[in-house]
């Protein structure tokens, strides 16, 4: 005989032992104990969080014989047949497979029989949002004026899809996602009742790569015991997760925050030609810039940072020497560093590097935070304004010229506008002011993809809020397809700027495509 799987066999048996929720727990108790309970509950949350776990253990509630707390006693013949999955009075229905208006037709004919044993009968409806919207209809009569014998707890990961007549016929509980530390706990304790002996930090990287979902921890769990037996290290873990756990990690974030691009390139390429999983190294890369930017802004201790002791101490120190604002910059940048193409190429990395030493003005020389062997001659390039500085027209020069002559500058006036901060990549080497009638300035662009996105209100409205901070003047904009035979040719990879300013901090053009 099998035995039952670790996210079954650890299952909450009482609202107690429900993980992370508690003031879902407390409210539903004390429903229970004053017998003040809903006869429709909506239960919403990301996956593995305990939504259905909840539903039962408020099934066995109700139904307890023995119940004076509004806990289930766990020991009469009613908690008895619903631990064992033998209560007849607890149906559950899985909408995802379960859709369609005959199945609830069918639900609807049945719900008026009394229960069979228990007091009430309870309705889990499990991904409710898949369920079409005749169904929607269906079941929302009987939500308008169900049985008293019947308690419906409706479960979804996607509440937006649920109408909003169904839901304010419901009390709604929002899950949130499994605080780390919570998880954790959870997880020695099943260590410890199952005999097996796991290093912290493993049991630390078990709960981070679960992400809220304890269901995900617990499988995750019994996959290593599976695989390593009882005792569970850190390396294992690191060595299934694909976790690189490199100490190299630190040190290019050091030399990133510092701009050191020759030092920074070198690290990359030495990372690259040790055969590293470039796209999971530049995860953990984020991730501990991440740790920077959380401690930066005074938003995290250790634990929510998932952070060792020694670790914190050295990120609280490269805090301590970096504006917020550099540390924004990067996280942006290399999280947006795209492998898609070619997962272990280096340009992602080395874009992200290049272009993070010329973005941000440094607040203090950065160069203290990576140990100096000899003085070092830096170059660094005019950087780029966050703050758009208005661009004078010259006497003489017409104002469509004066648009025309200092378009490039414009585009990288917009960098880091927008919600992803790509306004200037939508922009660079897309389009040309091609007329002006008034205060209405036509751009010509190379591609539909450009237009239609600059063509959005979204995006339009800040090409001409910027225009105006540029310029000085208020433009309404219209865009025009003019086709790819009006681009103008492409730079060498010696006159790109990021490429200029590489070559200025010590890095050489080794092939050119």
């Amino acid at each position: 005989m099998t035995s039952p799987v670790f996210y079954r066999k650890w299952r909450p048996q009482t609202l107690a032992d429900v993980v992370g929720q508690e003031a879902i727990t407390r409210t539903l108790l004390n429903a229970l104990a004053t017998g003040r309970v809903a006869h429709a509950y909506l239960f919403f949350g990301p996956r593995g969080t305990g939504k259905t776990s909840t539903g039962r253990i408020l099934a066995k509630a109700v139904n307890c014989l023995d119940s004076e707390t509004g806990e289930p006693c766990n020991t009469c013949s009613i908690c008895q047949a619903f631990i064992g999955g033998r209560a007849l009075d607890l149906i559950e229905i899985d909408a995802a497979s379960n859709r369609g208006i005959d199945e609830i037709r069918s639900l609807r004919e049945k719900i008026n029989f009394a229960p069979n044993v228990a007091r009430y009968k309870v309705y889990i409806i499990d991904e409710v949002h898949m369920l079409t919207e005749p169904a929607f209809n269906a079941l929302l009569k009987t939500l308008e004026e169900p049985p008293p014998h019947v308690i419906f707890v409706l479960a979804t990961t996607e509440v937006h899809k649920v109408p909003a007549t169904i839901t304010s016929r419901c009390q709604r509980f929002d899950f949130r996602r499994i605080p780390l530390p919570a998880m954790i706990k959870r997880l020695e304790h099943i260590c410890q009742e199952e005999g097996i002996k796991a290093e912290p930090q493993a049991l630390t990287l078990i709960a981070k790569n679960a992400t809220g979902s304890l269901r995900d921890a617990e499988n995750l769990l019994e996959q290593m015991v599976v695989y390593h037996g009882p005792s569970i290290e850190t390396q294992q873990v690191r060595s299934e997760l694909g976790l690189t756990g490199d100490a190299r990690v630190r040190e290019l974030a050091k030399l990133i925050l510092a701009r050191d691009v020759p030092g920074g390139l070198r690290m990359i390429n030495m990372i690259a030609n040790d055969g590293l999983d470039l796209r999971q190294f530049n995860r953990e890369l984020v991730d501990y810039l991440r740790g920077v930017l959380l401690v930066k802004s005074e938003a995290s201790d250790a634990d929510s940072a998932s952070l060792s002791a020694e670790e914190m101490a050295e990120v609280k120190e490269i805090a301590a020497k970096v504006s917020l604002e550099e540390v924004s910059q990067a996280i942006k940048l290399f999280a947006q560093a795209d492998f898609r193409f070619s997962p272990q190429a280096t340009l992602p990395l080395e874009l992200a590097m290049v272009d993070y030493a010329i973005s941000v003005p440094p607040t203090t020389d950065p160069r203290h935070l990576i140990p100096q062997s000899k003085p070092q001659e830096v170059m660094v390039g005019p950087p780029v304004a966050r703050v758009a500085r208005e661009i004078p027209r010259p006497q003489g020069s017409s104002e469509i010229e004066h648009l025309q002559q200092h378009w490039n500058d414009f585009v990288n006036a917009c960098r880091g506008e927008g919600s992803g901060g790509n306004l200037d990549a939508l922009l660079r080497r897309a389009c040309r002011p091609v007329s002006l009638e008034g205060h209405r300035l036509t751009l010509g662009f190379y591609a539909e993809f450009q237009r239609s996105k600059i063509e959005d209100p979204k995006y339009g409205r800040m090409v001409e809020k910027k225009l105006k901070e540029v310029f000085g003047k208020p433009y309404e904009i219209r865009c025009v397809l003019i086709g790819k035979e009006s681009r103008p040719a492409p730079l060498s990879a010696s006159e790109s700027p990021l490429v200029k300013e590489a070559l200025s901090r010590g890095a050489r053009i080794i092939s050119e495509e």
